[in-house]
């Protein structure tokens, strides 16, 4: 069944600054960012519709507001008296350096409501929904992801939860249709001893039994882990010459919304979020040219079962 497409919840969008040396020359770089607008931009390059629902507001969110309108992107935002993130970090010498950043202030109960209501009604009108997580777990209560994930689900809309920490467990409870984490992530929370593909195969699992339908662990160096339908797979990819490795593991939430949206099946969703992965971290930037290079990468992605001896009864 073909849905109308994704709505991304990105309650706390930030402003990023990025300084780069261009020869003898610098350059800014003013974009939207934040988990949830990568994701956003991925899954229109992918081919699907996408409704983001945000809040900004102050001197800042005047500025970030416009850029969250690229093409493909229909914006909902509510308006907040002030508080909207942002960061500027300095590339110049090919490292990056954060020369400062605010995540953002907590979104007020008023805010949060109002937009609960719009992400709630547009996420039933798309069928399927992104909730990615704020810059600091501070801004936005882990509570506010279980109400909107069980009250999507319930409703009949595919829930993908990209999220860690209190915010991932207080998603679990609401069953989401898919569940992606980094092993970054699950090493940090506790969740894994570390990042060998038997402890994840674990980790898989127990997402599994604490409420996940599907269940991927993104690795930056290695193949993702995936559990479908039960059974645990190693996405095997082909080798890529990493420039940036920041978001491969956002390009894949996208990759899995993007096909989902377009009636593809679990497995498609997570060859093609494998492939978009793979595909991020050749380049800086988001560029053009995206959809082929990623359904070519899309068919050499193998998905391998990982015969592992802890598999529940």
């Amino acid at each position: 069944m073909s849905h109308n497409g994704v709505m991304v919840f990105v309650p706390a969008p930030q402003l990023t600054v990025t300084l780069e040396q261009q020869n003898d020359k610098a350059e800014l770089h003013v974009h939207p960012g934040g988990q949830g607008v990568w994701q956003a931009r991925m899954i229109t390059l992918l081919g699907a519709r996408v409704t983001l629902c945000s809040a900004t507001g102050g001197e800042v969110g005047r500025v970030l507001e416009p850029l969250l309108e690229f093409h493909g992107v229909t914006l909902k935002t509510i308006q907040r008296d002030s508080g909207t993130g942002w960061y500027v970090h300095d590339r110049r010498s090919g490292e990056r350096q954060e020369l400062a950043e605010d995540p953002g202030d907590p979104l007020s109960r008023h805010e949060m409501d109002e937009l609960y209501s719009l992400a709630l009604a547009e996420g039933l009108r798309a069928g399927i929904a992104v909730l990615s997580g704020p810059a600091h777990p501070s801004v936005v209560p882990a509570e506010v992801y279980r109400r909107l994930a069980t009250d999507l689900g319930a409703n009949g809309c595919k829930v993908i939860v990209d999220l860690s920490a209190a915010h991932l467990v207080a998603a679990l409870e609401a069953r989401p249709h898919v569940v992606k984490v980094s092993h970054e992530e699950l090493i940090r929370d506790g969740m894994a001893a570390d990042g060998s593909t038997e402890s994840l195969t674990r980790a898989l699992h127990k997402l599994h039994d604490d409420g996940a339908g599907t269940a991927l662990v993104s690795r930056a160096d290695e193949g993702a882990l995936a559990l479908i339908e039960g059974r645990v797979y190693k996405v095997d990819m082909p080798r890529m010459v990493a420039a940036e490795s920041r978001g491969a593991g956002d390009s894949m939430t996208a990759g899995v919304a993007a096909v989902l949206a377009q009636g593809g099946t679990l497995c498609d969703a997570v060859r093609t979020g494998a492939a978009a992965g793979a595909l991020n971290v050749t380049r800086h930037g988001l560029g053009t040219g995206r959809v082929d290079a990623v359904q070519v990468l899309t068919e050499r992605v193998k998905l391998t079962p990982v015969l592992d001896a802890k598999v529940p009864a």
